[in-house]
């Protein structure tokens, strides 16, 4: 009799794979019965990570999307998955408890069965919670191994690492290659090792294809014993993706093992709804090259699952590192330049931070130190001289046991900054909060929600919910998407207006960054001598506005998100503070990280030129010390 193979379609993972932002709720709504007809999923994701983030970015309440969109596949037995990070949960920080405890809770009630759980650092520690925590919410607990390539990630490190998620209650495992770069044999050697120890235990394989192993591993993983198999489809499969439903159907039909039909009707009427959505709006925040299998990622190791918003991020760093090169009358870079610096980069950081499996949040985290040094080096500084906090969690332990040993440079690094080393467990680190939030829902007379999600989501997601509750979040992400329309809009023909009374008298014109007003004059008309007696006009430059020399002006390091704050624990500055040197003043938030900005001098905060959430660039005046 053949052996089964189950598929689980990764439908919010293809869109975090390809880009920034997902479907709105009306869209998930629409696809749900075609994925449902097409009669080949015992499994579809749903939700977890960055979705809910997503959601509030956009303006949308992702409760009633995550209700709304599971709903359908609970009706006909589909078993719906979601993906949480242990620590992080669902954001990309560290979670307290109580409010990990109740995101489980939160999310078996709103119809998902599941819960992938992994660690970016594979400390068992940090998946210890999330196994007792499912299963007491009543979830399934499907404990990850984040797949990596590195002379301390072998075989052994896995099979026991599987062995002790088991022994800590896991029902399931999941072959979590988030970058794709397990090598075939590699992944059906530690698969066997599980099964043949765990026979009944359920194995579940995921895996990217963007570097190019990702149908080899699919097949070593049948063959070693995998019960599921994560797959994508058109128009969103292969490149930083996942592989298509279609391509490993047939493969493993070939290969002697029982799968199931797929509905071509229903498979065609999917992947055309699917380019619907992206059309409308999804397709403004998609590269294209994300469509593309890249075998640079092999060296790197970056996961497919960050490639898009790796990309986003590049091409907003070019764009504000190019104006720096232009103003010093130096040669500007491509992205393709950009990204292979970034990509040497990485992989010259990587073992030096101790060989963190590259996995969200941490492959953001050497990623955008690779970046950070890659632009401090261009700009003719030193490495390692920008390190935002969360970093230097991972750095220093906060976040979990380094798979790997710090070099002695990183170790020094710390020191040098106060930063102590943490040995501990990371949980005991971030105290329960939910009482806190609490209050803050009762003083906005806020709803906590059905089973208490709206009070889960604030405590999850506090400046994004806020963002949310406000409306800010929805009119910036429409506002970003009318620029974005109309920077990919056709540009109208040329007009020649004949000269007359219209013609303006004066203009603002930009030197190098500085704001110049000047006075125009047209043909042969001369306004005034010039100084030096040849007849034309004398142009006036004079700065719109000046800076005052009372002030020292805190300027950006970076470009991002200004923030007062990173979390509620902390008081933000207001005008009329006494700050010392050394003292945070405020954060830009890049990259998914917090990058602390702080007061080169004494003084008194007389001005901050920034609202919270406000996006600057590099060098913009931020706060204004007397």
């Amino acid at each position: 009799m053949k052996r089964e193979i189950k598929f689980s379609l990764l439908y919010r993972d293809m869109w975090q794979s390809s880009g920034k932002y997902v479907p709105r709720v009306e869209q998930l709504e629409k696809v749900a019965p075609a994925i449902i007809d097409m009669g080949c999923f015992d499994r579809v994701e749903t939700n977890g990570g960055g979705f809910e983030q997503i959601n509030l970015l956009f303006g949308e309440n992702p409760n009633i999307a995550n209700r709304r969109w599971t709903q359908p596949f609970n009706d006909v037995g589909i078993q719906t998955h979601m993906l949480e990070r242990a620590l992080n949960a669902i954001r990309m920080s560290p979670v307290p408890a109580d409010v990990r405890k109740l995101m489980f809770k939160v999310k078996k009630l709103q119809g998902t069965d599941i819960a992938r759980s992994f660690c970016g650092l594979n400390d068992p520690r940090n998946l210890e919670n999330s196994i007792r925590f499912a299963k007491e919410g009543g979830m399934i607990s499907q404990a990850s191994l984040s797949l990596t390539i590195s002379e301390v990630h072998t075989v052994e490190y896995y099979t026991n690492l599987a062995e002790q998620l088991i022994e800590m209650g896991a029902d399931e495992i999941c072959v979590k290659d988030m970058a794709g770069i397990g090598r075939p044999a590699f992944i059906g050697k530690i698969i066997k090792n599980i099964k043949t120890a765990h026979p009944e235990t359920v194995v579940q394989y995921h895996g990217h294809s963007g570097p190019g192993f990702s149908m080899a591993s699919i097949l070593e993983a049948a063959r070693a014993g995998v019960d599921y198999v994560d797959v994508a489809m058109e128009p969103l499969s292969w490149g930083t993706g996942h592989a298509d439903v279609l391509a490993v159907q047939g493969m493993l039909k070939d290969a002697g093992f029982a799968v199931k039909d797929i509905n071509m009707k229903a498979y065609m009427e999917v992947r055309s709804l699917t380019q619907e959505f992206i059309d409308d709006f999804l397709g403004y925040y998609i590269n294209p090259k994300n469509r593309q299998m890249n075998s640079l990622l092999i060296g790197s190791g970056l996961p497919g699952g960050m490639m898009g918003s790796l990309m986003a991020d590049l091409g907003s760093n070019l764009e504000s590192l190019n104006k720096w090169l232009t103003k010093r009358n130096k040669l500007t870079l491509t992205q393709d330049e950009l990204l292979i610096k970034l990509f040497e980069e990485v992989e010259y950081i990587w073992p030096k931070l101790g060989y963190p499996p590259l996995v969200t949040p941490f492959s953001q985290y050497v990623k955008n130190l690779a970046l950070m040094n890659v632009l401090q080096l261009i700009k003719g500084r030193e490495r390692w001289s920008m390190i935002a906090d969360n970093i230097w969690d991972m750095i220093i332990g906060k976040s979990g046991k380094l798979p790997g040993e710090l070099a002695p440079e990183i170790i020094e690094l710390a020191k040098s900054n106060g930063k102590e080393f943490y040995t501990g467990v990371p949980q005991d680190l971030y105290p329960d909060s939910l009482d806190i939030f609490k209050q803050e829902m009762k003083e906005n007379n806020w709803d906590f929600g059905q089973d208490d999600e709206e009070l889960m989501e604030l405590a999850m997601h506090p400046e994004q919910y806020r963002a949310y509750k406000s409306g800010k979040a929805k009119a910036d992400f429409e506002a970003d998407l009318a620029a974005k329309k109309a920077a990919k809009a056709p540009k109208p023909a040329k007009v020649e207006v004949p000269a007359g009374s219209f013609e303006p008298k004066s203009m603002i014109i930009d030197v190098n960054g500085e704001k110049f007003k000047v006075g125009v004059s047209y043909g042969d008309i001369v306004n005034a001598p010039s100084a030096n007696g040849n007849g034309k006009p004398k142009e006036e430059a004079t700065p719109v506005a000046a800076s005052g020399n009372a002030t020292v002006e805190v300027l950006s390091p970076l470009e991002g998100k200004f923030m007062l704050t990173k979390d509620n624990t902390e008081t933000p500055i207001k005008v009329g503070d006494t700050v010392k040197e050394g003292d945070v003043v405020c954060y830009i938030e890049s990259m998914k990280t917090y990058n602390a900005v702080v007061a080169e001098k004494d003084g008194k905060v007389v001005g901050i030129a920034k609202a919270n959430g406000d996006s600057v660039e590099e060098d913009d005046v931020l706060v204004q010390l007397a």
